[in-house]
């Protein structure tokens, strides 16, 4: 992080320094921001947030003794030299378009715009959002491979998108970082206008939009307006990289427009300004495919990437287009895409274990989209003589249309050929009963990740690929990391007949 005393974090955030003696004020912050008291080192600032079922200030002393210099609270804590923001209702009020966060959120909020604007200030500092219904991870990873080649790149750790991960992220920045690559969810209107606001974009990138947190937001046309907030952030001048290939996303060249920045489609889609055509998978579900570049005549920049699954050719022009934006040429960005590799867990992660099985762990997180994309990369993936099992769990937050949208997924299971469906946990149970319906192979359900690790253990032979898909709480990434490791399962998997 850019140095900063209590004096100035207090100046930032409205808040005050205790206790108030001069010694306190200029107590600096050198080291990481943390809102969690165990991470804490020397030098650090200990964000003390309320939750739901804890009570940041309780564990100042915790953080203290790990060597932090000072805490950001809402109350008076003697554990630690604190800059305390206080609490005002009528400050919930004042700005209706955004969230009513407490007040230890939005002085973190405030902290970490004055980091970026510090940064900015020594040298500017380029900043792509990248937002989506699904897709945002996998794109922020293979986004900060690609621009660490023109210089020294952040991103955020794991899934940071929040009103506490992009925070999180931004705090990280030195003073020699070049590009921020920030990843922006929601879950509610105002909440993507609120991280803009963090971390201002010169780029925004909008992947899809989808049925993600539809329970949450009501509709998708809901999800498309939240969504917009992106594009709307952006300066004059700024550029806007939209999904072709989603017309609700295509459809915001017009919030582009009304903000006087410019827009750059990308897809398959014949109308995309920046087009991949030819699109293959290889027998490990990797894609290749042609990009076509706006003014750039020829048969096409060959493009083959390491990641799994077809969804990945719209995330890799994206990522193609801010590159080229930001200077680099497009032979050296097919080459930078290329050299990209999977780098958060639970994403499309592929094992392939010494006894012939294929494990493919993408339980990280699901919706309705992500689930069918995984399917599909599943469906590719067969093996000559194996078997595409795909286990599936619950989706959440996705409102009435919960059983319908599971519906879907067990019908394009059995559209796709995957030979054995497994359902775990009720939310997933309406799956199972579509595939039947659509003509699927076999189906079994289970209660939980252990019943399915019991079922797998006897059932995977040499061959096989499984796929293990579902939203977090069902814990099926778990699952997926046992059975990475045979030696974990129990006994080899059978050979095949």
């Amino acid at each position: 992080m850019i140095p900063l005393t209590l004096r100035e974090i207090a100046q930032v955030t409205g808040g005050r320094v205790h206790p108030d003696t001069p010694e306190a004020g200029s107590v600096t912050i050198t080291g990481t921001v943390v809102t969690d008291s165990r991470e804490a080192g020397p030098g650090s600032l200990y964000v003390a947030r309320r939750g739901d079922s804890a009570d940041g200030h309780d564990y100042v002393g915790a953080a203290a003794a790990l060597g932090a210099a000072a805490a950001l609270t809402n109350r008076e804590v003697d554990a630690l030299p604190c800059v305390v923001v206080d609490e005002d209702p009528e400050l919930l009020s004042e700005r209706p378009d955004r969230p009513p966060y407490d007040a230890v959120t939005r002085a973190f909020a405030a902290l970490g715009r004055e980091v970026v604007d510090r940064c900015d200030a020594r040298g500017g500092l380029h900043t792509v959002a990248i937002t989506g219904s699904s897709g945002k991870t996998s794109t922020k990873d293979v986004m900060a491979q690609v621009l660490g080649e023109i210089g020294p790149t952040l991103a955020p750790e794991a899934s940071y998108n929040s009103e506490v991960g992009v925070p999180l992220t931004v705090c990280r920045l030195t003073e020699d970082t070049a590009y921020l690559v920030a990843e922006m969810g929601a879950s509610g209107p105002g909440h993507i206008a609120h991280l803009t606001e963090v971390a201002p974009p010169l780029v925004a990138v909008v992947l899809n939009v989808g049925t993600a947190h539809l329970g949450e937001f009501g509709s998708r046309e809901a999800i498309a307006q939240a969504k917009a907030e992106l594009v709307q952030a952006l300066p004059v001048g700024g550029l806007a990289v939209l999904n072709a290939d989603d017309p609700a996303v295509a459809a915001m060249a017009e919030e582009a427009e009304a903000v006087a920045a410019r827009t750059l489609l990308v897809g398959r889609s014949a109308h995309a300004q920046l087009r991949a055509t030819d699109v293959r998978l290889d027998a490990r579900g990797r894609p290749s495919f042609l990009l076509h570049a706006p003014g750039e005549g020829g048969a096409g920049v060959p493009v083959t990437l390491r990641l799994v699954g077809e969804h990945h050719v719209g995330n890799a022009l994206a990522v193609a287009a801010v590159a080229h934006e930001w200077g680099m040429p497009w032979p050296a960005v097919a080459d930078a895409l290329g050299r990209a590799e999977p780098r958060s867990r639970g994403r499309m992660e592929v094992t392939e274990r010494p006894d012939g099985v294929t494990v493919v762990n993408d339980a990280y997180n699901a919706n309705p989209d992500s689930m069918g994309a995984a399917l599909r990369a599943l469906a590719a993936m067969r093996r000559d003589g194996g078997r595409t099992i795909a286990v599936v769990g619950g989706m959440l937050e996705l409102g009435a249309d919960s059983d319908a949208e599971h519906g879907g997924v067990g019908t394009l299971a059995a559209e796709l050929g995957v030979d054995h469906l497994v359902t775990v946990g009720d939310l997933a149970g309406a799956a199972g009963t579509a595939y039947l319906a659509a003509g699927g192979g076999a189906t079994t359900h289970v209660a939980d990740r252990h019943e399915a690790q019991e079922l797998l253990t006897g059932m995977l032979r040499r061959d096989d690929v499984v796929l293990l898909k579902s939203s977090r709480d069902s814990g099926l990434r778990f699952l997926g990391d046992a059975l990475a490791d045979p030696t974990a399962v129990g006994t080899a998997p059978q050979e095949s007949a």
